[in-house]
């Protein structure tokens, strides 16, 4: 990927001398780099803010009820999962930071429930549990409520109007999700 980046520099800038057009490559870089500064903090802002609500609701135990709520599902979802498994936890405390739009805290609990789900892992420690891959699936399709960093870099734009955007993540992430569960299943049967 770094090669394909190299590359696309390197002919913007060959383009560029070719066509006496060198300070726009270099104002359009300045201005970019300027504008991706502004993102991001932009961006601090909400995600310490949402940060804190999951903080929040981990200490206070909103989550933990959260997951009991979500625990009928679960145990429909990962068959293969034993009932009293600290990955579910870590599965609800990822898909909540997913469905508030932050990806970025929803990793580490990702990463934590997927090391839950090896350690239950009785077969070949090299070779993914059906649990495992319908996890994948789930966060790679990526659930969303309120997607709070699209609003943020909205808001940094000046957009009028960035909570239009709300509904229609809604149903697009609810789709993928669903869909995503659904062909994990079935090829779970497959393979």
């Amino acid at each position: 990927m770094n090669f394909i980046w190299l590359f696309l520099i390197i002919i913007s800038f060959v383009f560029a001398a070719i066509n006496g057009r060198m300070d726009n490559v270099v104002n359009a870089m300045l201005k970019s780099s300027q504008n991706a500064v502004t993102v991001a903090f932009s961006l601090i802002g909400i995600m310490a803010f949402w940060l804190g609500v999951v903080k929040i609701a981990q200490s206070s135990g909103l989550i933990e009820c959260f997951s009991k709520m979500l625990n009928p599902v679960m145990r429909i979802i990962f068959k293969d999962t034993k009932k009293d498994s600290a990955a579910f936890s870590n599965i609800a405390l990822n898909f909540s930071a997913n469905a508030l739009g932050l990806a970025n805290a929803a990793t580490p609990f990702g990463i934590k429930a997927m090391q839950n789900l090896q350690e239950e892992n009785k077969g070949d420690k090299s070779i993914a549990t059906n649990s495992m891959c319908t996890f994948l699936a789930m966060n790679t399709a990526g659930f969303q409520l309120v997607p709070a960093s699209v609003l943020a870099i909205l808001v940094s734009y000046g957009a009028h109007n960035p909570a239009q955007i709300i509904l229609p993540t809604l149903i697009v992430t609810s789709v993928s999700f669903i869909s995503a569960i659904i062909i994990s299943k079935l090829l779970e049967r497959v393979f």
